[in-house]
């Protein structure tokens, strides 16, 4: 059996969040109205930058807007759009993730991503960083390749999990040799799944999640990156007071 190492993408491997690129471009292209960043989606980047509101609601929010923006636009031009946004983003990356994915490669392991971003990125995220497989948000299309308003979410717990189970059958992976990588709560049962769960600079609702179940406690490791400086952590000396 082989082992794994599953990268969450926003926040774990690029050093932002891929959506608030995007909204900035499709602003600019008039995909997505400039007021709607500053009534909808403000107040939640707001909240989260003052840290009394949850970071996953603020990229639920995105998502969201995001999801009916794109209907009724073809595949070619948001896929334009996004392959920009790759070029000229894509390797804001936090060094300890880079590291981990050389690592992880000269050791012979399949590393493969799960994000919550759309698969049109993460494709081409997956291309730039050599991944083996990947597994993104999906936004169906009709017979004309253009976008239903729809969304088949990746950025949950649920279909993260059901997304480890298909690469496991689909390569022979040993998870409990594996190791996964996130920042978010929709990364615990990745967590869960696996013997080697690596916290890379976690939201408070992702390390109470881990503190809470005792087994992924006793496994969990955390990397805090600030500057150009990678700090490992004992989980159970974070201060989350």
């Amino acid at each position: 059996m082989k082992t794994a190492a599953f990268f969450d993408i926003d926040g774990t491997l690029y050093r932002e969040v891929f959506m608030k690129e995007l909204f900035k471009r499709m602003i600019r292209s008039e995909i997505i109205k400039e007021e709607d960043w500053f009534t909808q989606v403000k107040p939640y980047y707001d909240k989260y930058d003052r840290r009394v509101g949850s970071y996953d609601d603020y990229l639920i929010k995105m998502a969201n807007i995001y999801t009916l923006a794109i209907k009724g636009y073809h595949r070619s031009f948001i896929e334009h759009i996004i392959h920009n946004v790759v070029r000229d983003m894509g390797l804001r990356n936090y060094l300890f993730t880079r590291n981990r994915i050389k690592w992880h490669k000269n050791e012979g392991h399949k590393v493969l991503t799960i994000s919550g971003s759309p698969i049109e990125l993460v494709r081409e995220m997956a291309s730039l960083h050599d991944f083996d497989d990947y597994r993104g948000s999906i936004y169906p299309m009709d017979e004309k390749e253009r976008y239903t308003g729809e969304v088949l979410p990746m950025w949950d717990g649920n279909s993260k999990q059901n997304a480890i189970f298909e690469f496991r059958d689909l390569y022979d992976i040993d998870l409990e040799a594996s190791y996964a990588y996130g920042d978010t709560a929709g990364d615990f049962t990745m967590f869960k799944l696996v013997g080697h769960p690596v916290l890379v600079n976690p939201t408070r609702e992702l390390v109470n999640l881990v503190l809470q179940d005792p087994e992924v406690r006793k496994k969990a490791e955390v990397a805090v990156e600030r500057k150009d400086i990678i700090y490992h952590v004992k989980i159970d000396d974070l201060d989350i007071d």
